[in-house]
């Protein structure tokens, strides 16, 4: 199911039993972020609190807080679904002859319905107010020494100012008061380059950045992209329909028709301010750090929204499932790449870019440290801290299983090699902000070509046909408890 707004995705799941209503005055200071951090530990419902201490719309927090809910917001069952159409769309042959293309057609007129239309009227705009405030809205301030309230779940839209190319990015943005903002670019992200163009032009960026739209889109914003690539064609592929776009009251943007909000502004070029600390997903403080500053202008929305917002911390939070689904999506497109690549899983308690664990078919000695190498090449890939490689049969979901295999397969001096390069910005162990080293681990068993003279052992295991007997005894030798659990 393609929701085509974020209202209807919040009735859908007040339909399945996933969202509770909370009258009581809330405080968007702190008691909010409680509310959520315990909702999402316990993997419970989404939560519309309709009046948040000091604002005048009403809330919704835990939108994507369990792995079922987040594939529920994308249409689907099962977050390898979309990856599964990827793969698809990416092996998909070339027609040549005529008969061919005519196959074809069914699946280029489905690829064309993913484009992005442009309307004339939206309703993100039934409300365009005078003298536009960010003091009405429910923005939270998430940990107690956040350097402020923060809105996070924004969809930041800009343009290339030389070629005109689109970017839709999620960066926290700080209040400073009802007129101005931070505006949280780290130097690798898309938009810091298309703030760079305008920089060095001299020239104000036009900003905008929608508040409340459809799951899809609010995870396009969060994918990792190429720069050229639109996030709201992506939006369209992911939900199967297109995204609705209108332009913009008082900047040169097309913004999501069916947004809650649209705030409108500009950013100065070198205009800089203190921004954070913040409470990120690292589970750490991101410390105050000088950055660009948003002004709004113009602040549209519909006649009755809903102000959306998540929380980040120590996982798990609800964006560690999101970067689930990112992991599962992205793994054909890399798989297209490095085919000798089976799975891939980025643990939470890794933060995403910390820590990777990698399953290969291992053909060749070195295997392992081409693979490493080759990731750090690919995009994001860059910024993971360690990579860890593993034989085929191992299941790198496993985690028990992982780290069995991690310590009896390596020799550290042997096993592990080091580079430099770029990492995350928020990664407070590096030498330098966005500078450091990382670590590759090869847990693969060793070959006789990668020096191994000796011999390697096999795990132990039952042979089968001991566990079918057993299995076939195991109920007369009355070896469960009284609460059915075997002892």
């Amino acid at each position: 199911m393609a929701f085509a707004n974020l209202q209807e995705y919040v009735a859908a799941l007040a339909a399945r039993g996933e969202l509770r209503d909370v009258a009581a005055e809330v405080d968007p200071v702190l008691e909010v972020t409680e509310i959520a951090d315990r909702l999402v530990r316990a993997g419970g419902p989404a939560v519309r609190f309709s009046h948040p201490r000091g604002a005048s719309y009403p809330l919704v927090v835990n939108l994507f807080g369990t792995a079922a809910r987040a594939a529920f917001a994308l249409g689907v069952s099962d977050f390898n679904e979309i990856g599964a159409r990827i793969a698809a769309l990416v092996h998909t042959p070339v027609p040549e002859s005529f008969l061919e293309k005519l196959r074809a057609l069914p699946k280029l007129a489905e690829m064309s319905s993913w484009t992005p239309r442009t309307v004339k009227a939206a309703p993100c705009q039934e409300v365009v107010e005078e003298g536009p405030s960010l003091d009405a809205l429910p923005i939270l301030k998430c940990w107690p020494q956040d350097g402020g309230r923060f809105i996070t779940l924004p969809l930041v839209i800009t343009t290339h100012p030389e070629t005109g190319l689109r970017n839709v990015g999620m960066y926290r943005m700080q209040v400073y008061d009802g007129q101005t903002t931070g505006m949280h670019w780290h130097p690798h992200k898309v938009g810091a380059e298309h703030y760079r163009g305008y920089e060095a032009a001299g020239k104000r960026m036009p900003v905008a950045v929608a508040l409340g739209c459809d799951p899809a889109t609010i995870y396009a914003a969060t994918a990792p992209l190429p720069a050229e690539f639109d996030e709201f064609l992506f939006a369209g592929f992911v939900r199967r329909r297109a995204v609705d776009l209108v332009p913009a009251k008082t900047v040169d943007l097309l913004v999501p028709a069916e947004a809650e909000f649209v705030l409108e502004g500009y950013v100065d070029p070198g205009e800089r301010r203190l921004e954070g600390p913040f409470g990120d997903h690292t589970g750490y403080y991101s410390l105050a750090a000088e950055f660009p500053v948003f002004h709004l202008t113009a602040l549209t929305r519909r006649t009755n929204p809903l102000y959306p917002a998540t929380v980040v911390g120590r996982p798990p939070k609800e964006d560690v499932y999101l970067a689930k689904a990112t992991e599962r999506i992205f793994l054909p497109l890399l798989q297209t790449q490095l085919p000798e690549i089976l799975d891939l899983n980025l643990p939470p308690e890794g933060v995403f870019h910390n820590l990777a664990l990698v399953r290969i078919r291992k053909r060749y000695a070195g295997h392992a440290f081409k693979v490493m190498h080759a990731l750090w090449g690919l995009g994001q890939m860059m910024f993971t801290k360690i990579i860890a490689v593993f034989d085929e049969e191992v299941d790198v979901q496993d985690l028990s299983e992982v780290l069995w295999r991690l310590g009896n397969h390596i020799d550290p001096e042997r096993d592990t090699c080091f580079v430099r390069g770029p990492v995350d910005i928020l990664d407070h162990a590096a030498r330098l902000p966005g500078y450091g080293s990382k670590m590759g681990i090869d847990a693969t068993r060793k070959w006789p070509a990668e020096g191994f003279t000796r011999e390697w052992p096999g795990p132990i295991e039952m042979s089968p046909e001991i566990k079918a007997r057993v299995d076939a005894l195991w109920a007369s030798l009355g070896l469960e408890g009284r609460d059915g659990k075997e002892q």
